[in-house]
């Protein structure tokens, strides 16, 4: 496969962490994984998470080098294509220095490559991936965990609010036809008919789609109270701006794939009233934990943490941790993938973004689901509501 301007990229932002050259040389190499695009579209939110991985690198990584190791961050781009996932991870797993994966940013990138890590017992730590086959698979079981919440929560968790507080009693719903964005929307759809609204569209658009006016043209007839969208925040900022084109008022809502700085770039700061988003990865602003975290990311890459950024801190955090505890159960060994992956499943810890335990499909056994205002700017953004709640079994 040619190289990608995002893997030369990659390539190019590897970080490596050492103990001493010499000890470093007897012990080896153990190198942590990201995957998430970083080109592309959605790069801002897959750079996001690559950062946030590589600062937990920097803070935590000396658990392994102490331990007489040299530790290698390697970012990968998966361009937010299954493909391209799934031919990154069949070329991961065919480096046995690679003992975890940090990642992915869409899950219909997460739940194929997945398929892959699984033939090798390479654990994947996802600070991002929603949809629920991601832990529910008894293929991958094993090697899948996540740190943020499941859409068979957040969409219900929408719906509550857009019957609870906006009022709403017909909506329109639409999808970019992803594992994501249509899994997202379906379990907002049920729950919303379950409390009452008329779904008057439901319909899917390729997650390519620029032109939505066959659709808001209609809306402008049937004037829904509100348009819920399942899928990410560069088609997501697209159908507001031409929503409010066309001097269309509904509310907006959608999951967390709207979850970035770029959306108001994308959809115009005068159009963001009646805006919202839910989201499981809660705010920097809410996570107490979280400010020495954001002043060190804006410090070292000059930029502001994206949504997942401190969620892929605490991924990589976790995968690190279970590194160094299995090292230690071998007497200072080499620890196998299937060894790290236990490890991983039975790490425990307080991180920046709340307590982190796994149940038995790779959950969190405790997720934060939030709706969030949108405002003009990121930083006027204001979180209406944060429900904690169990993953389901």
């Amino acid at each position: 496969m040619k190289p990608t301007l995002g893997r030369l990229l990659a390539a190019a932002t590897m970080t490596v962490l050492a103990s001493g050259a010499a000890v470093a040389a007897e012990k080896g190499v153990i190198k942590i994984v990201s995957q998430s695009p970083l080109s592309g579209p959605q790069s801002v939110g897959g750079e996001g998470i690559k950062l946030g991985a590589e600062l937990a690198v920097q803070d935590f990584g000396a658990l392994i080098t102490d331990l007489g190791f040299q530790l290698v961050f390697q970012p990968e781009d998966d361009q937010a294509t299954p493909n391209v996932g799934v031919a990154n991870a069949n070329r991961i797993i065919n480096d046995p220095e690679v003992l975890g994966i940090v990642g992915h940013y869409n899950s219909g990138v997460a739940i194929p490559a997945s398929e892959v890590y699984v033939k090798d017992s390479l654990v994947m730590v996802s600070p991002a991936n929603t949809n629920p086959v991601v832990t529910t698979r008894d293929t991958t079981k094993a090697i899948a965990n996540r740190i943020c919440g499941r859409d068979d929560v957040q969409g219900p968790a929408g719906a509550a609010f857009a019957v609870e507080t906006l009022k709403v009693t017909k909506i329109y719903v639409i999808n970019d036809k992803t594992a994501y964005g249509s899994g997202l929307a379906s379990a907002f759809e049920e729950a919303a008919k379950a409390a009452g609204v008329e779904v008057v569209l439901s319909t899917g658009v390729d997650e390519k789609e620029t032109d939505f006016s066959s659709i808001l043209n209609r809306a402008r007839i049937d004037k829904p109270d509100l348009v819920y969208y399942g899928g990410m925040f560069p088609q997501g900022g697209l159908l507001i701006k031409q929503m409010r084109q066309k001097g269309l008022t509904s509310a907006f809502l959608g999951g967390d794939g709207l979850d970035s700085g770029e959306l108001q770039n994308i959809a115009g700061a005068d159009n963001m009233k009646d805006v919202y988003f839910t989201t499981t990865g809660v705010p920097i602003s809410e996570l107490p934990a979280a400010a020495a975290f954001a002043k060190a990311y804006q410090e070292k890459f000059g930029k502001s943490p994206e949504g997942y950024s401190a969620y892929a801190y605490d991924s990589a955090r976790i995968v690190i941790e279970a590194i160094a505890a299995s090292i230690k159960a071998k007497g200072g060994e080499k620890p196998t993938r299937a060894e790290v992956a236990a490890a991983v499943r039975a790490t425990e810890l307080e991180g920046i973004t709340g307590k982190v335990k796994f149940n038995a499909n790779g959950d969190i056994v405790t997720a934060n689901y939030v709706v969030v205002s949108v405002g003009a700017t990121p930083a006027e953004n204001k979180t209406v509501k944060v429900v904690a709640i169990d993953a389901p079994l």
